[in-house]
């Protein structure tokens, strides 16, 4: 039979009624009739052409996959994406395909799960194949019947040739690709998973663009968190509130966030990842946020801030903030073009150590405290490190060698975090009353460049006299 669409006519396969029965669960599944098998393929616009044009990121991703070429000669490299991950039942997480795939590829937030990228030795280079699984035909069972992946279900997927455009990558169906027992694989081979970590150390010009922009709309969605303070504090759950209103900035401007919120109020604000979130928020404590906006190419920020709830920090709280912020900007001081990059936790702990020293805080002096065998007494206020690097994952470059990451040296294109903080659980005796369960971080993004350091979410009030100002006029 044959049916009309809007621009054409398609012509229709009938149906093998058991073969084109839904797939799914047993028990609630119901049968198509063969009415609705005859009709089902016709009565469908032709698609659109599926030119394209190539995206930014294409050439940048070809210059990172013939870095991995010339690190392995003559080997034939396979990087998967990976799959979909069961949440619960016949429900999965969305989708995110492995790190290294986004990165080589340029294919993220609209990548296809079981996808395969290849490189496969060609002389003296690699050629790179591209192999997913295009999208069903209408007059096939999977286009209706298949709740995973058929269109009717998750909506449109691309073709081959439009993949192919979009990324500057030959593409071919998934079907054709074959393992073989000598690829080097990204997540079984050490030596390459641990250089494709690497290569992410340095970021080139897309990678800061995005992070830049990741940085934005973090810094919008602060915004957000302040204006709804007086909701938070009025619900039982407030920390829900604080999170659900950065979920709606992060989902509607981004991707999504790049990691749980951590939104810790009064004395859960000592607890480093706390993202159980079902606090009260209460006027006269702190409210620590640790959040970043995931963008639609997956690089993401990273930031703290620590809010006073009322809108005004006590003296007491202000004391704690600003020695965190003297860490801070001791550690950003540090950071330069050629240093190490312990160096920069090695000189926030520095302020850190001396300023509970001063408070009477430690059985030692500061510079005891500071005693790489024998101290370590200021660490159980602030035990987490200083820095990470930051990209396409939260704690980016995670596989990378000591040597090359704690130990390596700060060059231009690189971005990291600063974030010192202060903890002071409600139940640690060691510590007089009053300092008991506040808790304060401020973490900043960083780029590493010729000229030295730049804080790319400086923007964000850092200081407590700013915050408090920021607080006031947001709340108006």
């Amino acid at each position: 039979m044959s049916a009309t669409g809007e621009t054409g006519t398609i012509e229709t396969a009938p149906q093998d009624a058991a073969a084109a029965q839904p797939q799914g669960v047993a028990n609630r599944r119901q049968r198509f009739g063969q009415g609705f098998l005859d009709s089902i393929s016709g009565g469908w616009a032709e698609r659109p052409d599926d030119a394209v044009s190539q995206r930014p990121q294409a050439a940048f991703a070809a210059d990172r996959r013939r870095a991995v070429s010339a690190a392995f000669p003559g080997r034939r490299i396979v990087v998967p994406a990976g799959s979909l991950k069961q949440r619960s039942n016949d429900t999965d997480y969305p989708f995110r395909p492995h790190s290294a795939f986004a990165h080589l590829t340029g294919w993220e937030n609209d990548s296809e799960p079981g996808s395969v990228l290849v490189l496969d030795p060609d002389g003296s280079a690699h050629t790179a194949t591209l192999y997913f699984r295009e999208r069903a035909d209408r007059t096939t069972p999977e286009f209706y019947a298949d709740a995973a992946i058929g269109e009717f279900w998750i909506g449109p997927r691309p073709s081959l040739g439009a993949v192919a455009a979009d990324l500057g990558l030959a593409t071919a169906h998934i079907d054709a690709f074959t393992a073989t027992d000598d690829d080097l694989t990204v997540g079984v081979d050490d030596d390459l998973t641990r250089f494709v970590s690497e290569l992410r150390l340095v970021k080139d010009a897309f990678e800061i663009e995005q992070l830049r922009l990741a940085v934005r709309v973090t810094a919008d969605g602060f915004d957000d968190i302040i204006r709804e303070l007086p909701r938070a504090t009025a619900h039982a759950r407030g920390e829900r509130v604080v999170e659900g209103v950065f979920h709606q900035r992060a989902r509607s401007d981004g991707n999504g966030e790049g990691y749980d919120t951590i939104a810790a109020s009064g004395p859960h604000a000592c607890y480093l990842h706390w993202t159980r979130n079902d606090g009260e928020v209460v006027p006269g404590d702190l409210i620590l946020v640790d959040a970043g906006v995931e963008v639609d190419t997956f690089y993401t920020a990273d930031i703290t801030r620590t809010l006073p709830v009322s809108g005004r920090f006590t003296p007491v709280q202000r004391r704690v903030y600003e020695a965190v912020r003297e860490a801070a900007d001791a550690a950003f001081a540090a950071a330069r073009p050629g240093a190490r990059f312990r160096e920069v936790h090695e000189a926030a702990m520095t302020v850190i150590a001396a300023r509970v020293a001063e408070w009477g805080l430690l059985p030692v002096s500061a510079d005891e405290a500071l005693d790489a065998d024998r101290g370590g007494h200021h660490r159980r206020y602030m035990v987490h490190g200083t820095s990470h690097h930051l990209g396409i994952d939260v704690h980016d470059c995670a596989q990378a060698r000591r040597e090359m990451y704690y130990d390596g040296i700060l060059e231009p294109g690189m971005v990291f975090t600063i974030e010192p903080g202060l903890y002071f659980q409600i139940d640690d005796v060691t510590v007089p009353e009053e300092y008991r369960g506040i808790g304060v971080r401020i973490e900043d993004d960083i780029l590493m460049t010729g000229d030295g350091p730049v804080n790319l979410s400086a923007d964000i009030p850092r200081t407590a006299d700013d915050v408090e100002a920021w607080m006031t006029r947001l709340s108006r």
